[in-house]
């Protein structure tokens, strides 16, 4: 590829569709958040920038849980009379006071939103598919034909760190096959924990295959070095060249470290970037590798420390869905995280605290793969894909909803059922939350039916909410306070706000289902579940999901006061951003 080659995507024309798409989302969701107020002008709305001067228009449909639906066509700039071009680098600019950022964070932000722009521009060129086609797709064809990222947060393709070259090569929406590179460590600072059943050596060769694995053991060997002393470790080949080579350069040099060279697989980025999926061997395990690159509020390390527990964590969290009736008629499965492997560096440990991105810069884990569980006829979606909208401006969702012959609410419910509900009970039996965005949530379809729910990335995303839980010693840090009055955000902001908003919106907006009807069937199931489970009734009345409002959370409030460490994963509710309250749209059905 030539150098002008790696950015033919960033021209003109994708440039200026890029920006009036993410000014689009600025002002929805920052309005959303209430960051900025617009007011009525004509048949439209304006925003005023900090100068008083730029003035932003546009129309909007205002719907529930106060989602503003922004027209991307219609926003216009305005300064003294004159139009002038958008420019999203300028919004932030002119907003910058208003949105609060700081002297400090403000060039990262705004190098994470050239970024964004950057991606959507690359996007902009691929082959257009339509979602009625893509709801015909394979599995990884739905993962990488994503445009849009996390639904709330603006800027949400950050991925600093990333040359152009590193984002062609890795990032999910470019699709390249990625081989992994592979690196002995030496056992005096490695660990691999397992779950039940799994031994080391036997795991690596049915992920590796015989031959590989005897292929890295001669290299150690060619340098007199003992097999048996180290453990293999897959590492995302950006982290190989860009930190480990460089950083933990003693490592290598001491031999702690040995680079083994690359593996046979293939491997397909996931939305989430450090997750590859085995695209050799689909049944495989996927890969989840550190990667210190910046993107959407965290360095997207992986803690050594952190993975000593991940597969028992795993395993508990599976015994209690198997146990359980009602997750078990919802059809609910995980993927478990079945092996993990860490480094640590001693002297950056004794350098830095455990929440510190140096103490996260080599480990990895092996997730189970969907596809083993699949019945004939049976297909695969990230429940990403829902939110997703082709450039004709037809939803994924709608064409899945086509696809069924089911009248929508009836589709509604199959979805509820397979992907609410356990929430909704994991919830109420047992005070546990899990993290269910879109990226963490695989749907299983047939014949664009949603049947069941997949859900993943559970050792850092899961949390029990009960401080008097009995939880194994190897399980408890899952546990963690969490003020009475907050716990139920775990239902009202990830799922209501973070992806109903945005599901029962876009279905409005086609003509599919009117948002009543949408929040009408989300009401039914609740009362469904509630009416099947009478044994938790105090828990009903003391969490009431009927309840009149909600506090609002803010994600993007999150990221532009600090875009580096968002959240406190010890206390993970103690740094929400509340303003005000939302109507619950189910309240009163």
């Amino acid at each position: 590829m030539s150098l002008a080659d790696a950015v033919a995507h960033l021209d003109p024309g994708h440039w200026e569709r890029a920006n009036r798409l993410l000014i689009r989302k600025a002002l929805a969701e920052f309005a959303h958040e209430r960051l900025i107020t617009p007011e009525r002008e004509g048949d439209g709305w304006a925003v005023h920038g900090d100068d008083g001067l730029t003035r932003y228009r546009f129309t909007a449909t205002r719907r529930a849980l106060d989602h503003w639906q922004v027209d991307a066509d219609s926003v216009t700039r305005h300064r003294d009379g004159a139009a002038l071009p958008l420019d999203a680098l300028e919004f932030f600019l002119e907003f910058k006071d208003t949105l609060g950022l700081s002297e400090t964070i403000l060039p990262v932000y705004l190098e994470e939103i050239s970024s964004t722009l950057a991606s959507t521009c690359y996007k902009l060129t691929k082959p257009r598919v339509t979602s009625a086609e893509l709801a015909r797709g394979g599995f990884q064809d739905i993962e990488t034909g994503m445009t849009e990222g996390h639904p709330c947060f603006v800027a949400n393709n950050g991925r600093l760190g990333f040359g152009v070259h590193d984002y062609l090569s890795y990032a999910p929406e470019t699709a390249s096959p990625v081989r992994l590179v592979w690196l002995a460590a030496h056992r005096s600072r490695a660990a691999f924990t397992a779950g039940a059943g799994i031994e080391y050596g036997s795991f690596l060769r049915q992920e590796l295959g015989e031959e590989t694995v005897e292929r890295f053991h001669g290299v150690l060997r060619a340098q007199g070095l003992d097999p048996a002393d180290y453990l293999l470790i897959p590492v995302h080949p950006w982290q190989w060249w860009n930190k480990l080579a460089v950083t933990f350069a003693a490592e290598v040099a001491r031999k702690h470290l040995v680079c083994l060279g690359e593996g046979e697989d293939a491997y397909l980025a996931q939305q989430s970037v450090r997750t590859f999926f085995n695209t050799s061997h689909p049944e495989k395990h996927y890969v989840k590798t550190a990667l210190s690159v910046l993107n959407m509020g965290f360095m997207r390390g992986l803690s050594a420390a952190y993975m000593e527990a991940t597969p028992a964590i795993n395993d508990w969290l599976a015994r209690l869905i198997d146990a359980d009736p009602v997750l078990k008629s919802t059809g609910l499965s995980i993927l478990r995280e079945r092996a993990a492997v860490g480094y640590r560096h001693l002297e950056y440990e004794r350098a830095t605290d455990r929440y510190s991105p140096y103490r996260k810069m080599l480990a990895a884990l092996w997730r189970e793969s969907p596809v083993p569980s699949l019945e004939e006829g049976e297909q695969l979606a990230t429940m990403a894909s829902l939110l997703h909208v082709d450039h004709e401006g037809h939803g994924f969702a709608a064409a899945l909803i086509e696809r069924s012959g089911l009248a929508p609410t009836e589709w509604l419910r199959h979805y509820l059922r397979a992907y609410y509900t356990p929430l909704l009970h994991s919830f109420y039996a047992y005070d546990l939350a899990f993290m269910p965005h879109g990226e963490n949530t695989i749907l299983v379809l047939r014949d664009g039916v949603v049947r069941r729910a997949i859900y993943k990335d559970i050792a850092e995303e899961i949390v029990v909410m009960d401080p008097d839980a009995a939880l194994p010693p190897e399980v408890a840090r899952i546990r963690a306070e969490v003020p009475e009055d907050m716990k139920l955000l775990s239902v009202f902001t990830d799922v209501f706000d973070c992806f109903f908003r945005f599901l029962a919106a876009q279905l409005a907006a086609e003509g599919v289902v009117t948002e009543e009807a949408f929040w009408r069937t989300v009401a039914e199931v609740t009362r469904a579940y509630q009416e099947a489970n009478p044994h938790l009734a105090d828990r009903f009345r003391r969490y009431d999901v009927f309840a009149p409002e909600f506090a609002l959370s803010c994600l993007n409030r999150l990221q532009l006061r600090d875009n580096r460490q968002m959240v406190d994963l010890a206390d993970p509710s103690g740094a929400l951003q509340l303003v005000g309250t939302l109507r619950n749209p189910i309240a009163g059905l």
